[in-house]
């Protein structure tokens, strides 16, 4: 080969691969970066989570795989997609990001549950966090503008006390239990199919008041159609700043709210998961997924792995007890 030849050899060939190894991520996804990896889904396209996973999936692709998919496994309330990651191969190729309560609540709802949310999966990183907020409609008297003064009106009407939420055993259903424990009355459930069902419940006059996230009650509340009462978390929400917490009002067991987490196998190694929660660290700083976020009233929050282990552990001790002096039993 002579000195033109070789020449044209390394800028061909050379020149390029130093170039693609220096815009791949360090870590051990670097090392061996793979060709696709799953992100996994147990809701169907379009909801919330939906939109979570398809962000994040963008915003991941040429940092944790050359491509990253969204795979929708929905079915029996999100458990679908625990049991697929729960099989998964512990490689990095394949994550679940899922709301909070599948992995802190169903441990204490259901009694067969085919995975241990402690032994099988792997913490990722806290991908966003949701309020929840207690709004009353038009079969509540218009006098009716607190928390204090709707539960009293509950114990004068007890025909008119009843909550909607997102379906029985959800994590708006047990917080409206635990609302009703420490109030000392009892409300009539009234479940709907997901959290915008409730809503459009309570604006119609067909049930009193619910419980739901609040990517379902801005919209609503804003158009003057529900009232707020009380909202969730330990500070008021930005998406509803005028609504009280429960805590100012005297609750302050109802600060809880619903995270959305990333999770990997059980057995996938530290030089995975920790460039994995970077990478979605990094994604949450990002204007454009930020302002996915916002549209969906998703705060933009995250974790180290170590952190979401704490949050689970601490969520899904808070809610046995709960749950159990409920004596709630799921149909399916």
């Amino acid at each position: 080969m002579n000195r033109t030849s070789r020449r044209r050899h390394f800028l061909t060939h050379t020149i390029p691969g130093i170039a693609a190894a220096c815009t791949l991520p360090s870590g051990a996804w670097a090392q061996s970066v793979a060709d696709t990896a799953r992100i996994i889904n147990g809701y169907p396209p379009g909801g919330s989570v939906d939109v979570v996973c398809r962000k994040l999936a963008e915003r991941l692709t040429g940092r944790i795989a050359r491509n990253v998919i969204v795979e929708n496994k929905s079915g029996a309330a999100g458990r679908l997609a625990v049991e697929a990651m729960k099989n998964a191969a512990p490689d990095g190729t394949a994550m679940l990001v899922t709301p909070g309560s599948v992995v802190t609540m169903y441990p204490h709802v259901y009694k067969n549950l085919s995975y241990d949310v402690f032994a099988d999966l792997a913490p990722v990183a806290i991908v966003g966090v949701s309020a929840f907020a207690l709004v009353i409609g038009p079969l509540v008297p218009p006098t009716v503008r607190t928390l204090d003064e709707f539960l009293k009106w509950c114990k004068t009407n007890p025909a008119g006390a009843q909550c909607g939420n997102a379906g029985a055993g959800s994590f708006p259903h047990f917080m409206a239990l635990l609302l009703a424990r420490e109030a000392g009355i009892e409300f009539t459930h009234v479940p709907y199919r997901g959290g915008s069902a409730a809503m459009q419940a309570v604006a119609g006059g067909q049930v009193s008041a619910a419980l739901s996230t609040e990517s379902s009650v801005v919209t609503l509340a804003q158009a003057g159609k529900v009232r707020v009462l009380a909202t969730t978390g330990a500070e008021r929400t930005a998406f509803l700043p005028q609504a009280p917490t429960f805590s100012e009002s005297g609750y302050p067991t109802l600060a809880q709210r619903e995270w959305f987490a990333a999770f990997m196998p059980a057995k996938t190694p530290n030089s995975i998961i920790d460039p994995a929660a970077d990478g979605i660290a990094a994604a949450l700083r990002e204007p454009d997924v930020r302002e996915v976020w916002q549209k969906i009233a998703l705060s933009p929050e995250s974790s180290t792995p170590s952190e979401l282990r704490t949050a689970l552990r601490k969520e899904h001790d808070f809610w046995g007890p709960v749950i159990r002096a409920s004596g709630f039993t799921p149909e399916a």
